[in-house]
């Protein structure tokens, strides 16, 4: 605030020596609260809490020469909101930024069922009912299904470190777990809760900034999913319309491997998704992926590419230690060419690896942990690759009407 004498320095006109600074009033600090919180996120929604009317109420007592005191009110979506914490602190931090304002409370309210079933439509684009949003004309988002002839050829690791790399750049980024029976992705990423439920939409956890889901948040640990095809179809069309994915540019699928009811249902489902084959060097296990990649013959799918994992080891001496062999990638990605008509580029070759295995261990993957390290260099390049691939126009409405 500018002070009376510093003004009477400037020597200004005679009118203005009986001018005073009118303290900012509380309804301007209302004002301007309520337009700070407009860069406040819901922590689970990601879109501002003013937009999803979460914002239930904002009073300020006193004025900005004194300093004023704010009460602000939020609904949350639920009352167990597990990210209530970070919603308190945020919208904190951003009402105690304003000027003029010497305190900030929050308090806190749930949203009643009206209030939820308005919020669930104005998320699904003007419908309450439940679709599948990468499946509709218009979708923008990417689609990778992550597959793999065998297991154990570091699909997982593949599928976590390629969603924080894509989401380090700046991407929004969603995994789906699609293996039912051998859930990784979960501990891959560091999730350790539930979707929190706002009636029949689930809100996915958010880790290193990527949405995921999985079977594994729902089962108690070590408990095995004992299901057969009807209901893999069913979970995995539940993770694809019951959650509320928001404006993604990628959508990762982490497939069991084989050919099995999954990677038909995700054909199904989403008929624009790609595939990205992951395998070893070793010759049986190429032989195995050559099979997952031409199930794509079937089901009108394209293979964007192949990554070969645990290529080599590196020696101290700088000399690569093939362990499990040599030009399985080169081999599936050249098979799929010819049975596909097209090219199948060898996407990267990822050697062995300790921090790709530690970083998968500790839920933060190694394209974040150890950025530096030679398996996240090759895993963030591949990234790169993918995201800056062309949507296709298959299947897009182009606003075109014939005359």
């Amino acid at each position: 605030m500018i002070r009376r004498e510093s003004r009477r320095r400037t020597a200004p006109p005679d009118d203005l020596y009986d001018r005073r600074v009118t303290p900012t009033s509380p309804t301007t600090i209302e004002t301007d609260v309520r337009e700070a919180l407009t860069r406040v996120l819901d922590p689970e929604i990601r879109r501002p809490i003013t937009e999803l009317d979460m914002v239930r109420s904002v009073s300020a007592a006193g004025d900005g020469a004194t300093g004023a005191h704010v009460t602000v009110g939020i609904d949350l979506t639920v009352a167990g909101c597990p990210m209530k914490s970070t919603l308190v602190k945020d919208v904190t931090a951003a009402a105690s930024a304003v000027a003029g304002v010497a305190s900030v409370d929050v308090e806190l309210g749930v949203m009643t069922p009206d209030q939820r079933a308005a919020l669930r439509t104005r998320l699904r684009g003007g419908t309450g009912e439940p679709v599948i949003p990468f499946a509709q004309p218009g979708s923008l988002t990417k689609v990778y299904a992550v597959a793999s002839g065998k297991g154990g050829v570091g699909k997982s690791s593949v599928t976590a470190n390629l969603a924080v790399a894509m989401a380090a750049d700046g991407l929004n980024v969603g995994v789906v777990d699609a293996d039912i029976y051998g859930f990784s992705i979960p501990r891959m990423l560091g999730v350790d809760r539930q979707p929190t439920r706002v009636d029949n939409m689930l809100l996915p956890p958010v880790a290193h900034g990527v949405k995921v889901v999985s079977i594994g948040m729902f089962v108690p640990e070590g408990q095995p999913v004992v299901w057969r095809g009807p209901m893999l179809h069913r979970a995995l069309e539940q993770f694809l319309s019951d959650v509320y994915w928001g404006d993604l540019d990628v959508l990762l699928l982490d497939l069991p491997p084989g050919t099995g009811d999954i990677a038909i249902s995700v054909a199904q489902l989403l008929p624009r998704s790609e595939v990205l084959v992951v395998t070893t060097p070793q010759a049986a296990a190429a032989e195995v992926a050559e099979r997952a990649g031409s199930v794509a013959t079937q089901t009108s799918q394209s293979v964007v590419g192949v990554v070969e994992n645990m290529s080599w080891l590196t020696q101290p001496d700088g000399s690569r230690l093939h362990l499990f062999g040599e030009g399985g990638g080169a081999q599936v990605s050249a098979r799929l060419g010819e049975v596909l008509g097209t090219e199948v580029p060898l996407l990267g070759q990822v050697p062995l690896d300790v921090a790709v295995r530690e970083g998968g261990d500790s839920g933060t993957p190694v394209a974040l942990s150890d950025p530096g390290s030679p398996g996240a260099a090759v895993l963030r390049e591949v990234a790169r690759g993918l995201a800056s691939r062309k949507r296709g126009l298959a299947g897009m409405q182009l606003g075109v009407t014939p005359a």
